[in-house]
C-alpha cells in the first residue's frame, strides 16, 4: 500500500444508517425535497464519498400540511402509451402529497440512484409512523 494515500473510504461495517424524522408542516416543497435528497445520499456526513452509499433513511410526517404554491402553473402530464388517447393534465396542488413529494425528490436524483434511494424514503400523511423501533431522531428544519 502506498503511504501517500490518505483517503478514508467507508466500508460496509463502518457505515450505519440513521433514521431521521422530518415534520412537513409549513415547509415548502422544493426546500424540503433538496434537504431529503442530501440526507438520502449522505452528503452531510464527514466521510461522504460519491461512489459509496452511506445515506440515511428519512421519514416524512404530516405530508398533507406541506406548502405548495397553488397559483404557480406547475402541471403533471400523464401521457398514456396508447395512440389516440388524450393527455391527462393535473395541477400539482390537486395531486396527492405523497406523489408530489416523491416526484420532487426523484427529479433531484440521478437515474442510477433513484430506485435504490427512494426505498429509504417513507411518507405519511398523519403525525404517526410505524418506525418507532428504529429509534429515529427528529430534525427541526426551520432552523437550518
Amino acid at each position: 500500500m502506498n503511504s501517500s494515500n490518505k483517503t478514508f473510504l467507508p466500508t460496509k461495517p463502518s457505515s450505519n444508517r440513521n433514521w431521521i424524522v422530518i415534520d412537513c408542516k409549513g415547509q415548502k416543497l422544493g426546500r424540503l425535497a433538496s434537504l431529503v435528497t442530501a440526507l438520502l445520499k449522505g452528503k452531510g456526513k464527514p466521510h461522504y464519498f460519491p461512489s459509496i452509499d452511506i445515506g440515511d433513511s428519512v421519514i416524512l410526517i404530516n405530508a398533507e400540511l406541506l406548502l405548495v404554491n397553488e397559483e404557480a402553473k406547475h402541471y403533471i402530464v400523464n401521457q398514456p402509451g396508447r395512440p389516440g388517447r388524450s393527455l391527462k393534465v393535473k395541477k400539482v396542488s390537486e395531486c396527492l402529497p405523497k406523489f408530489t413529494i416523491e416526484r420532487a425528490v426523484k427529479g433531484m436524483l440521478s437515474k442510477t440512484e433513484t430506485k435504490r434511494l427512494m426505498r429509504r424514503l417513507k411518507i405519511y400523511n398523519g403525525n404517526q409512523h410505524p418506525h418507532d423501533a428504529q429509534n429515529p431522531t427528529k430534525i427541526n428544519i426551520t432552523n437550518l
